[in-house]
């Protein structure tokens, strides 16, 4: 999910720090991901990669662009799916950060390919209780 809010902790690298601020001013509060977010998750588990589900990009430049690209799609095309994905910094960005999770590039970008092959051939979620994908999943219940 993408908020429509920039929140930052700390300044980015041009030094600015929006606090409270609207994204799109007129914009949604929110928007969903148009992805099969679950499916992918567990397709990427199964692949042997580690991967866990988040529903939330933050408050700053990731959630930034994930509601930039949701509101892009909800205004100008709906036929679209797109959503975001966090990848890992990889082991020599987090050698300096502390208790940092970290991931080398190939496999970050398996993974990545295991997600959009996923996203573009799979219509539904899996169902959250029975990890099943089905018309049941709460994004369909969502969207109806």
């Amino acid at each position: 999910m993408a908020i429509n809010l920039d929140d930052a902790q700390g300044p980015d690298n041009k030094g600015n720090q929006p606090i409270d601020s609207p994204i799109i001013p007129d914009g949604p509060a929110a928007y969903f991901s148009s992805l099969p977010v679950k499916t992918c998750t567990s397709a990427v588990l199964e692949a042997g990669i580690p991967a866990s589900l988040s529903h939330t990009a933050g408050t700053f430049l990731c959630n930034h662009i994930a509601y930039g690209l949701a509101h892009l799609i909800a205004t100008e095309f709906p036929h679209v799916r797109g959503g975001f994905v966090h990848v890992p910094f990889t082991p020599a960005q987090a050698a300096d950060r502390e208790r940092r999770p970290s991931m080398a590039s190939a496999t970050a970008a398996e993974a990545l390919r295991v997600v959009l092959t996923t996203a573009s051939t799979t219509d539904r979620d899996e169902d959250a209780e029975t990890g099943r994908r089905g018309p049941k999943s709460w994004l369909s219940r969502l969207r109806k």
